[in-house]
């Protein structure tokens, strides 16, 4: 029953001339690959408004109503604060935590987070943050009338992934990256969308640029005096010379000037002096990840020179509110070669720039970014005749997301028979369409961002660059289609905050009606009207085999290579994920979905059939 969710099937590589599928699976197949699933009613408006119509309404978010949604997201504080003023309560926070681990003394006497207040308001506080944000990414998943804006939302979050365990900050600095950063350039032209990145505090502090500065053996664009300011003393050189002995005449012997200051800016840019070095992680995230692709033709010497030409891209100390600054003192000033381009000597920002400049408009990076996308909405293995074209649709139009999203969704390879139910669900994906197909609510609770984590994706927890795997072959083992099952077992029997199977249209009638009926209802409202033969069986008989052989110990879920593992839960996460409502973190054996050590739950009647076909093959495919 379950060996179709393992291996997606292989396109045909020959262009076609029209859409092969019927009119109906069009509607159904739109509805699953630029939403997050349909809700009952949704085929039924499409057809009424026909689906070209509504897919050109979606490639334009702005020109539907989300005012519904707006009004839910009022819900969340995180939300409406600005970010420097949740900046500077972390700041206070920290400066609280430094202070009683000073009055406390040697460090075996300091007191844990368990019996300090303090300490314990930290975490709170921090844990709010990461609870909101992740909460309400779900909700907006789950609400919005702008589903395709929320689907390439989810692709550049990922593409642009960001990990928010990375230090005490990043959840600080994640509360602008999704709203302010992404969600405003996801149709927008890709250079714009880039350097949106590369100037956001949580890219530049998970990828170190932050830190990143010209070797002692480079020229520096400026030298910075506490006293002083920009012109002064070299104090880069004194700085460097005491690191790495001599260095522009001076003696190893000067001293770093004391950093008794309180200005939390010169403090900083003294520590980054002296602590200072070239740092190539976002230079080659930037090349490898985010546009050319491993294969896209750079050398490592791009690699270094483009780290060098990002030099003095950082954040301001988030006493001061954080956010993008660049530090002409942090910058190597020197000539710079980036992929056969040359960057001259003694200018500022502007080499950082230029190199955005380049690399978004490379034909590697329209072919990476024109493979990803189809990849996402087509199939695991894309046709290369679609491929093709979004690039040069992406090459044309200056890297006009739009205009290559629609090229895509709109060609007669993405409504083909192969890509129909050719994608495997992420995680995410599961749990927010479950919902969307229940009909239910929002949940403004942490609990559903915890079941996405149980089933191996905490939001922000993909601590590689890479992001989350796109391919199904990543999702799948046997452990991973269990937890799936349970979950649909327990959404069934309204686990999910928001969710009711009563809320179903027409499941209320069902009630005492013959199995038959129940099964055939069911298939039609959850599943589009079709299904293998092997889930009808199960559907009527009520028993799924892989059920029947669980063990008492909980499943084990997918890595990102799709090997078997312990469970993905909240422990990835720290603090970042609140606890559960009996103060325990959703861990290896406390489960979201409320069953004891993994156990199956025990439905019968018409919420059985609703479990089971949520955790069918069928409704683990889009």
């Amino acid at each position: 029953m379950f060996a179709a969710l393992a291996a997606a099937p292989a396109m045909s590589q020959t262009p076609l001339d029209h859409r092969e599928l019927p009119a109906d699976q069009q509607v159904i197949h739109a509805l699953n690959r630029l939403t997050f699933g349909p809700r009952p009613g949704d085929v039924q408006r499409i057809r009424s408004i026909g689906l070209d119509k509504w897919v050109d309404q979606q490639l334009y978010p702005q020109r539907i109503d989300d005012s519904a949604l707006d009004k839910f997201l009022n819900h969340y504080s995180v939300l409406k604060q600005d970010q420097n003023d949740l900046l500077r309560e972390f700041n206070e926070a920290q400066r609280e935590r430094r202070l009683a681990k000073r009055e406390a003394g040697d460090s075996a006497m300091r007191p844990s987070r368990q019996n300090n207040p303090d300490l314990q308001q930290i975490a709170l506080n921090r844990r709010r943050v990461m609870g909101e944000l992740q909460s309400s990414r779900v909700a907006r998943a789950v609400m919005s009338n702008r589903q395709l804006e929320e689907v390439m939302t989810d692709f550049w979050l990922n593409h642009f992934n960001v990990y928010a365990q990375k230090g005490p900050p990043q959840a600080y600095y994640l509360a602008e990256y999704e709203s302010d950063v992404i969600r405003p350039h996801v149709l927008g032209k890709f250079r714009d969308l880039l350097e949106s990145v590369a100037k956001s505090p949580a890219m530049l502090f998970y990828l170190d640029n932050a830190r990143s500065m010209a070797d002692s053996t480079r020229p520096h664009l400026a030298s910075f005096d506490r006293n002083r300011g920009l012109g002064g003393a070299d104090a880069v050189a004194r700085v460097m010379g005491r690191r790495r002995g001599r260095v522009g005449g001076l003696p190893r012997t000067r001293q770093i000037p004391q950093m008794d200051s309180r200005d939390p800016e010169i403090r900083q840019r003294l520590n980054q002096l002296r602590n200072g070095g070239l740092n190539e992680n976002y230079g080659r995230e930037l090349l490898e990840l985010h546009t050319l692709g491993v294969d896209g033709g750079y050398t490592q010497q791009d690699v270094i020179n483009v780290a060098r030409a990002l030099t003095g891209w950082t954040i301001r100390p988030p006493a001061v509110g954080g956010g993008f600054i660049f530090r002409p003192e942090m910058h190597d000033a020197g000539e710079k070669i980036v992929l056969g381009r040359k960057l001259k000597s003694n200018r500022g920002i502007e080499d950082g720039e230029d190199v955005l400049d380049i690399v978004s408009r490379h034909p590697s990076t329209a072919k990476y970014i024109a493979t990803k996308l189809a990849r996402r909405f087509i199939s695991d293995k894309p046709p290369q005749s679609v491929v093709d074209r979004a690039a040069q649709v992406f090459m044309r139009t200056d890297g006009d997301i739009r205009e290559v999203v629609r090229t895509i969704i709109t060609s007669n390879e993405f409504y083909s028979q192969q890509a129909y139910r050719s994608k495997v669900k992420s995680p995410f994906e599961v749990v927010v369409s479950a919902m969307r197909a229940m009909n239910a609510q929002p949940d403004s609770t942490p609990r559903t961002a915890q079941m996405i984590a149980y089933l191996g994706q905490p939001i922000y927890g993909h601590q590689a660059p890479n992001g989350w795997p796109e391919t199904g072959d990543a999702w799948m083992n046997t452990g991973a289609i269990l937890n799936r099952i349970n979950f649909g077992m327990a959404a069934a029997a309204n686990r999910i905050p928001g969710a009711n199977v009563r809320s179903v249209p027409g499941i209320d009638s069902l009630s005492s009606a013959s199995r038959q009926k129940q099964v055939d209802a069911v298939v039609s409202v959850l599943l589009s009207g079709s299904v293998s033969p092997d889930t009808r069986a199960v559907l009527m008989s009520g028993e799924n085999p892989l059920l029947a052989n669980a063990s008492e110990t909980p499943a084990s879920t997918s890595n990102n290579d799709g090997s078997e593992s312990e469970p993905m839960d909240a422990q990835a996460m720290g603090d970042g994920l609140p606890a559960l409502d009996n103060g325990r973190r959703a861990g290896a054996r406390a489960n979201p979905f409320g069953t004891q050590n993994g156990a199956p739950l025990q439905l019968t009647g018409i919420a059985q059939v609703v479990g089971l076909a949520l955790g069918s093959p069928e409704f683990q495919r889009r």
